[in-house]
């Protein structure tokens, strides 16, 4: 049985935003926070110890990190090499150049010789020695559809035939890598891809027009002990026969990863009976407060009292809360910051309710049939917060009417189609706009 611990999706240097300047290190927080979660990878690699780590891609956020992060990503790295622990590399979309052109970040571990890590930037079977038996690993890089895309077979062909001739090129050169294969070791796929059953979060979106789905039915092959997934932020198993996994990233990144656990994946690899268990790490919380205080008497003490009913200690938090323009001076900004600053960092989100959606009036659901002033008196009967303002901006709105009477033509704003206007006419508009303004 070889013992293979299985990560992904470190993003070192991703999060920035939410963390502050730690004043004795220098350093961001949230830089510090990755570090001290990959260590804890590393940590049980060697405690248990494992005989292989597989990495699924996406080391940093792109694939020019400062030298300060890729110094903190290969000192961890090191610690394996340095236990006689194997290390497999895979490139993923973020660790590309140009999305595949010009090779790789993690590449100058292989230009290096560093024993024991093996970089995996293009499908091809690699022969793992370990003290417990030899593995075999298939690496299959993060993909792009780019390099067919320039050639003349795809001319004139849809994004989903290109998808498709790209899947019959995957499914024919992986089959010449089964077909290599000695079928009396183990063998794991170790691949960065999006899958069509998985659930996706960010990365859907960080990598569209780029990557393309790989169908679940590629990867399912009787050959594999265990497939070793990354990209994909949310750990999920998608297969038990084999056991086909992501185990996610190992940090969030931000607020659309804030319900997910992080963690990485112990597998215990055997012909025909592999188990794996998945690893929940220590990571910071993401928490956001949201409160609808717009029909609140008194607003202030709405949002204490929300932030007071959320965990905020030392975590990351976003307070989303709705309000009304004239409630902007019943809420003392300096007291919501205080009862914030147990959190680690936080951002204060208030959005006002006249810039939500909202449903027309229906009153003014046919605004073909109805006259601009009407409409306008309308709108200004169901705004009870205006209604001291309403007769002089009737007034005001009267007399931009009666000016367009004696010039022959609507106004531009009032009209569907624009026209060209004199120098006096934008003067003199801009002149009445601004007692609107002003009221």
């Amino acid at each position: 049985m070889v013992k293979i611990l299985h990560l992904s999706d470190v993003h070192l240097g991703s999060g920035f935003s939410h963390g502050r300047f730690n004043p004795v290190t220098g350093l961001n927080t949230r830089f510090e926070d990755f570090v001290r979660t990959l260590s804890h990878c590393i940590d049980r690699a060697l405690a248990e110890p494992v005989d292989l780590v597989l990495f699924g891609g996406d080391a940093f956020p792109d694939a020019t990190p400062a030298p300060l992060i890729q110094d903190a990503f290969a000192a961890q790295f090191r610690r394996l090499v340095d236990a006689g622990i194997p290390v497999v590399l895979l490139v993923g979309n973020h660790d590309q150049h140009a999305q595949g052109q010009g090779g790789a970040s993690l590449c100058i571990y292989r230009a290096l010789g560093v024993p024991g890590v093996v970089v995996g930037d293009r499908l091809e079977t690699h022969l793992i020695h370990t003290q417990n038996g030899s593995v075999q690993v298939i690496t299959l890089p993060w993909l792009t559809r780019s390099t067919l895309l320039t050639r003349p077979e795809t001319e004139g062909l849809s994004l989903a035939a290109v998808n498709d001739l790209l899947i019959d090129r995957l499914r024919v050169a992986l089959e010449g890598e089964i077909r290599r294969l000695d079928p009396d070791l183990p063998t794991v796929l170790l691949a960065h891809l999006m899958t069509d059953t998985a659930r996706f979060g960010a990365e859907r979106f960080l990598a569209v027009g780029k990557g393309f789905t790989v169908p679940m039915a590629l990867l399912t092959r009787p050959c594999f002990d265990y497939v070793a997934l990354g990209h994909v932020h949310r750990h999920q198993v998608l297969c038990e026969q084999p056991w086909i996994v992501y185990p996610g990233s190992i940090e969030r990144v931000d607020f659309s990863e804030e319900g997910e656990d992080k963690g990485f994946v112990l597998v215990d690899l055997e012909l025909g009976k592999t188990t794996i268990e998945f690893c929940p790490l220590p990571v910071r919380r993401f928490q956001t407060i949201r409160a609808d205080v717009s029909g609140a008497e008194d607003p202030e003490a709405m949002l204490l009292q929300a932030i007071a009913t959320h965990p905020i200690e030392d975590a990351v938090v976003r307070l989303v809360y709705q309000l009304r323009s004239d409630q902007i001076d019943q809420i003392d900004s300096n007291r919501l910051h205080r009862a914030l600053s147990a959190a680690h960092t936080y951002t204060i989100q208030p959005k006002l309710v006249s810039q939500l959606a909202r449903p027309r009036l229906p009153e003014l659901a046919t605004t073909g049939t109805i006259a601009p002033l009407e409409a306008l008196r309308t709108y200004l009967s169901h705004q009870t917060h205006l209604q001291d303002l309403a007769a002089d901006m009737l007034e005001v709105a009267q007399r931009l009417l009666a000016n367009d009477l004696e010039s022959s033509h609507l106004m531009p704003w009032l009209h569907a189609t624009p026209r060209s206007e004199t120098a006096t006419e934008s003067t003199d508009r801009d002149g009445d706009i601004s007692q609107l303004r002003l009221l």
